[in-house]
């Protein structure tokens, strides 16, 4: 009997926020994702940006890496395949990485929790869907799965102390300078709006 897709996705959902654990274990946002291809794993990734003091190196980057060098050993054309995988992550996909998406072919997102902050999938813009058609075709999107646990680890996350974040410096007022307060482009919400984000349905 052949697998429902709602069950399919569910399964590939489960081994997505293995990887977010995996990332905040690791003291990263916990994000994870992979890429499925004939119901293979060709790609795998868990946000770096702390390890790596990269603000690009996100989850859905480092899959789509991954993914490029499967393709290349197998000498298997990239963009054909792409169009016929399916990406899971367990956060909506930011606005950086929602326009790499686009621009590889990627055809089907599955993602948990909205990204209230950057989201690029319809939360705060929607590059997945607008007519960009210098950056490719428009991708589809299903969003909620697993959106609870997403939610419970970005909390976790934030409750804690960021190990790789940098010490304030003392001004001669004896002050903190917090330094500038931005976060890196894609970054997923932060702490307050995570603690108030309510999941997809």
């Amino acid at each position: 009997m052949a697998q429902s897709e709602e069950a399919y996705d569910e399964k590939w959902m489960k081994e997505a926020v293995n990887m977010a654990k995996q990332a905040l274990g690791r003291g990263e946002v916990p994000v994870g994702c992979l890429l499925v291809y004939e119901d293979q794993i060709i790609g795998t990734g868990g946000n770096a940006a702390n390890e790596t003091k990269n603000a690009t190196r996100h989850a859905e980057i480092l899959a789509l890496e991954e993914a490029m060098r499967w393709c290349d050993d197998k000498q298997l054309e990239r963009g054909e395949l792409f169009s016929q995988t399916k990406l899971f992550v367990t956060v909506e996909p930011c606005i950086m990485c929602a326009g790499a998406l686009r621009i590889m072919g990627i055809k089907k997102v599955v993602y948990g929790c909205r990204n209230e902050r950057f989201g690029g999938c319809g939360s705060i813009l929607s590059v997945n869907s607008d007519e960009l058609p210098s950056i490719g075709e428009p991708f589809e999107c299903k969003a909620g799965l697993y959106a609870d646990t997403a939610v419970q680890l970005l909390q976790e996350f934030y409750k804690g102390q960021n190990p790789n974040a940098p010490n304030p410096k003392i001004k001669a007022s004896g002050m903190k300078d917090e330094g500038p307060q931005l976060q890196c482009p894609g970054d997923t919400d932060t702490k307050d709006q995570v603690e108030t984000a309510t999941p997809v349905k």
